[in-house]
């Protein structure tokens, strides 16, 4: 596994396999970023390789140079920082071009210096963050060991420097974990094997933290009527898991609440084959929570917080949920069930219910929720939604201090009406146009009362069925998890 440190010398003097600089975009040509920390005769030299290798600087643009004068590492990588500037580079730049260099060193170099221009503390834990990411392998198929990677930095080598590095190391390994759980094929990761992962996690922590599992039986004695009927189709039964964090004198409570659809065929809406490729990675969320409060405890931040996961198997049988069920949530709701493809809000709907017993004063809830979330925003911008404007702002400057990208929607009071059932409380799905806003607008109905809350829709940006880019990898991203720690840090 990645491993990160902070160096202690100056860049040209640190030894490794690879030196990490950024090359910025310039009308007139390529321009080496922290050139002034280099000898001369080394930024000669690399700016000689980049005209020769026609580099400009461009996002994602990488290229090895060997034999630099001045350059204790074996090896200089130029990583394009796109247009050059007087401002400092942001995090999501810092990170793209961290991760894509990264990337490009897997199984080439075994030790990694990064220097890219990190002034602040800021851009260091962007910087560090990138890095980590760029890393990434599936824990079944890493063909290639993975480099320790040394953060230079220009903000000093303070204790803040130095904690924001571990900060980095931290919650990058814990988002592996969630990246390495959305990845698993779905038999080796049914509901109640990812029950046994949680517990060997937790147990394998080094904080203190507990875990609460109801299983079929504990939920319908509950009246989690949501959950158990998208599960109730399936040979693998649903799971409620609660992971607990509670330090003493904690500053603020949180509930974070994870959509864990283990697999979804669609149900009777049965999705076809292209749609369902896929459909291992629809319990992202549950898999971000459980990433996302590992990584807290771990930082020993001063609040408390439990993740619930709701996880449970949407398939086909002769006892599979119909459309035009009718079931009752845990809050003793009863919902018409017209789309049972629309299965994340009836699990969620009965987490959040639990969670808001537990009357914490804030609550969030992430999902790959709906294909409207895509068709508003694409796949690389999150849905951010909820009831209380303060709270949406504060969980939106989380995520850019993130580089995770979120745009704020409206929860428009009058669409709830079409939500209107005459056999049910609420129907649980309107018409597709607005669907993202509607299976908000439905979610808002299991929110405790007083409790700020906020919806996270992921269904683009948690998985990247395209190409690589940055540091994001094809395949699982691990979006959310450096969002909800964030969050979490903003109360300690």
């Amino acid at each position: 596994m990645t491993t990160l440190k902070l160096a202690t010398r100056p860049a040209p003097a640190v030894a490794a396999d690879a030196l990490v600089m950024g090359l910025a975009k310039d009308a007139e040509g390529p321009v080496l970023a922290g050139a002034d920390v280099l000898p001369a005769d080394a930024v000669a030299h690399l700016a000689e390789a980049a005209k020769t290798l026609g580099l400009k600087g461009s996002p994602d643009e990488v290229a090895r140079v060997v034999g630099v004068p001045g350059v204790t590492a074996k090896s200089v990588v130029l990583t394009g920082l796109g247009p050059a500037g007087d401002a400092a580079y942001d995090g999501v730049v810092l990170r793209r071009a961290a991760g894509a260099a990264l990337r490009s060193l897997i199984g080439k170099a075994a030790t990694v210096a990064v220097a890219l221009p990190a002034p602040d503390l800021a851009s260091v834990t962007a910087v560090a963050d990138g890095a980590y990411a760029g890393t990434y392998q599936y824990e079944r198929r890493a063909s290639a060991a993975e480099p320790t990677v040394t953060v230079v930095s220009g903000a000093g080598r303070g204790a803040a420097v130095k904690a924001a590095v571990e900060r980095a190391d931290v919650v990058g390994s814990r988002r592996r974990l969630a990246m390495d759980l959305i990845t698993l094929p779905a038999n080796l990761l049914t509901p109640e094997l990812f029950v046994q992962r949680v517990k060997r996690e937790v147990k394998a922590s080094p904080a203190k933290l507990t875990v609460s599992v109801m299983d079929e039986a504990a939920l319908a004695k509950a009246g989690c009527g949501g959950i158990i009927g998208v599960g109730q189709g399936s040979d693998n039964p649903p799971r409620m898991v609660s992971v607990t964090y509670r330090p003493a004198g904690a500053k603020a409570s949180i509930a974070l609440v994870g959509k864990g659809i283990t697999f979804d065929t669609g149900g009777y809406r049965l999705k076809p084959i292209e749609g369902m490729l896929t459909m291992k990675h629809d319990m992202a969320g549950a898999a971000d929570v459980l990433a996302a409060v590992l990584a807290v405890a771990e930082l020993g931040l001063p609040v408390a917080v439990t993740g619930w996961l709701c996880l449970a198997e949407n398939m086909i049988s002769g006892n599979a949920q119909r459309p035009g069920d009718v079931v009752t949530m845990r809050t003793g709701m009863t919902v018409e069930i017209l789309d049972p493809d629309a299965e994340g809000r009836m699990v969620l709907g009965d987490g959040m219910a639990l969670a808001s017993e537990k009357k914490p004063d804030v609550m969030v809830d992430i999902a790959t929720l709906t294909g409207m979330q895509m068709t508003a925003l694409g796949r690389r911008i999150a849905g951010l939604m909820g009831n209380d404007e303060a709270f949406l702002a504060r969980v939106a400057a989380a995520a850019e201090v993130a580089g995770e990208a979120m745009w704020v929607m409206p929860l428009p009071r009058d669409y709830r009406s079409s939500l209107d059932s005459p056999v049910a409380d609420i129907a649980h799905k309107a018409e597709a146009w607005g669907g993202m806003l509607t299976a908000g607008i439905f979610l808002a109905e299991f929110v405790g009362a007083g409790i700020p809350w906020a919806h996270i829709d992921m269904a683009g940006p948690s998985w990247n069925p395209l190409g690589a880019y940055g540091n994001v990898p094809k395949g699982a991203t691990g979006y959310g998890v450096t969002t909800l720690v964030e969050l979490v840090e903003s109360y300690a």
